[in-house]
């Protein structure tokens, strides 16, 4: 069973789709919905890492007590990802294309790097691990993401 990389790997691609709709909206000129759409981007890519954060990380670090390992890799990522999206806001809100999309390159990168790195690798022991805690994980999890996928600011 493979149901929290499953869960968390469809974040990861809900994200993805939320960047390549600003990329669009960037390529066409249309700066309003750049921004809007940018908005959602962040938004999402934030509540991921807020999740993993205070809810994964946490009861995997717990269980197999590794809280210098693959956990403290991905939040050392986490922040510098959140730079290079703070990046990317303030590049678009000075409507920089180039600005944005050198910004936006590098970050897809990383959050490709770092998506596989966790779908491969932590999600997978975070499965193994919290096996017995799937019952109130997973819903805790769905809770959090569905949360935000229906706040207002979305």
């Amino acid at each position: 069973m493979h149901e929290i990389t499953d869960f968390m790997t469809r974040d990861h691609r809900s994200c993805d789709a939320c960047l390549v709709a600003v990329e669009a909206a960037v390529e066409g000129g249309a700066w309003e919905r750049a921004g809007t759409e940018f908005a959602r981007f962040r938004d999402a890519m934030l509540n991921h890492f807020s999740v993993e954060e205070s809810v994964l990380f946490p009861r995997f670090e717990e269980r197999t007590g590794m809280y210098r390992g693959p956990t403290q890799v991905m939040r050392g990522e986490h922040v510098q990802m959140r730079q290079l999206l703070a990046a990317a806001e303030t590049a678009l809100a000075e409507r920089d294309a180039d600005d944005y999309m050198g910004n936006a390159e590098t970050l897809l990168i990383m959050m490709q790097q770092h998506n596989v790195k966790e779908e491969n690798v932590l999600y997978p022991m975070c499965d193994q691990h919290l096996a017995d805690q799937l019952e109130n994980l997973l819903p805790e999890l769905r809770a959090q993401i569905d949360e935000h996928l229906t706040s207002p600011s979305r």
